[in-house]
């Protein structure tokens, strides 16, 4: 089992947005990235999002390039702020799923898997990337596979 761990896409400022959806530059990253994902071949069984408008709008982009087979949900404890740890135990090894949050929960959560300390930083994220998680053979630890970023510098 592998997990997606996924930033918004850029989002809008409130003034122009009070639900902060996503800006024209993070729909066109996201779907660029989307559909160099798909062109991997990567599988993800299901999308969960925080229920933030930008997380949404990034998860229905995700979903409609990787046709997930269990669609999008909507999932609690996934806010910016939220307990990492708590979350994190709600992770199954069941299928292949993929998160998609805000900063600082998804830089935490892939500190905490990898690590076991959330204030440990293992990865800086960028909106509309994918960090894939998986178990190391043999282990129950998480380590990073690969990740695929809009931008390198």
């Amino acid at each position: 089992m592998a997990i997606f761990l996924v930033q918004h896409g850029k989002s809008l400022s409130k003034d122009i947005d009070p639900e902060k959806g996503l800006s024209e530059e993070g729909i066109s990253e996201t779907e660029r990235i989307a559909t160099v994902a798909k062109g991997y071949d990567v599988h993800v069984s299901r999308i969960r999002h925080s229920g933030k408008k930008r997380a949404r709008q990034t998860a229905e982009i995700f979903s409609a390039a990787l046709e997930p087979e269990n669609g999008i949900q909507q999932s609690s404890g996934m806010g910016p702020l939220d307990d990492v740890v708590a979350f994190a135990d709600t992770i199954t090894s069941e299928d292949d799923i993929m998160f998609v949050g805000h900063l600082p929960f998804m830089e935490k959560l892939a500190s905490y898997l990898i690590t076991g300390m959330a204030d440990r930083p293992v990865f800086k994220c960028q909106n509309s990337g994918i960090l894939c998680l998986d178990k190391s053979p043999g282990t129950q630890s998480w380590v990073i596979k690969w990740s695929l970023m809009p931008n390198i510098g």
